[in-house]
């Protein structure tokens, strides 16, 4: 059952403990993440400094991104001093597209490079003794927003049951820069793509109907269905 925070310290506590027990008792040393510049990756970066401190490492893993989203990762690196690695996975991509045949929909091009970056999370995982710790949010998860084992290819989601807009206030409660709390919640796909746009709702509007708070007009009503619906299959991966 997802319940609305109310003790923000103690669900950070939670949290930096249920990471710290869940590696402990794997027998490993530390934790490995993707750090997009976003607000998930962003939390769970501090969390992880909490829990491990010297022994969590966010990489940056540009796919001809947008170079704000890097500077917005350093600044998060820098907040909450994190060990920081930038594995430029370009030319991976490029070769891996030139590799395959003439028949590419649009978001399956899209989702290879959460898959790349997946495989590079494990690599340093494996070499370091570390667990790949994953970003998605229960809003994402609900919806079905996030890459079958791309970003949801991962050996614990210490955010997975707390709603987005939860997440916006769980970041000031954890002191993260002003300017990763305001922006634009988005995948990084391309300029000027957000979340909410590809979605069709906001995530006040998907956190509301969640938690049966507001009433959305039935256009809206339907989407989010919809995409609870087809997107089952992906949701079992995050159950395990």
């Amino acid at each position: 059952m997802i319940k609305r925070i109310e003790n923000f310290d103690k669900a950070i506590e939670e949290k930096v403990n249920y990471i710290r027990k869940t590696v402990e008792d794997a027998g490993l040393k530390g934790v490995v993440f993707g750090l997009s510049g976003g607000l998930d990756s962003s939390v769970v970066a501090a969390l992880c400094k909490r829990a491990f401190k010297d022994d969590a490492l966010g990489i940056i893993m540009p796919i001809h991104s947008i170079e704000q989203d890097e500077l917005d990762a350093r600044l998060v690196a820098e907040n909450t001093g994190i060990n920081l690695k930038k594995v430029d996975l370009t030319n991976t991509f490029d070769a891996f597209m030139k590799s395959v045949d003439e028949t590419k929909v649009e978001m399956s091009i899209h989702n290879v490079k959460p898959r790349l970056r997946m495989a590079t999370l494990y690599y340093y995982a494996q070499s370091l003794s570390y667990m790949v710790v994953g970003c998605s949010n229960y809003s994402e998860y609900y919806t079905g927003y996030f890459t079958k084992h791309g970003d949801s290819g991962a050996d614990m989601f210490p955010v997975v049951d707390l709603l987005k807009t939860d997440l916006f206030e769980m970041a000031k409660c954890l002191g993260l820069p002003d300017k990763i709390i305001e922006k634009k919640p988005s995948a990084g796909l391309f300029e000027g793509q957000t979340d909410e746009d590809e979605m069709g709702f906001t995530y006040d509007e998907l956190d509301g109907y969640i938690m049966k708070e507001i009433k959305l007009d039935e256009n809206k009503k339907r989407l989010i269905d919809r995409l609870h619906r087809i997107n089952k299959h992906k949701m079992t991966i995050l159950d395990e």
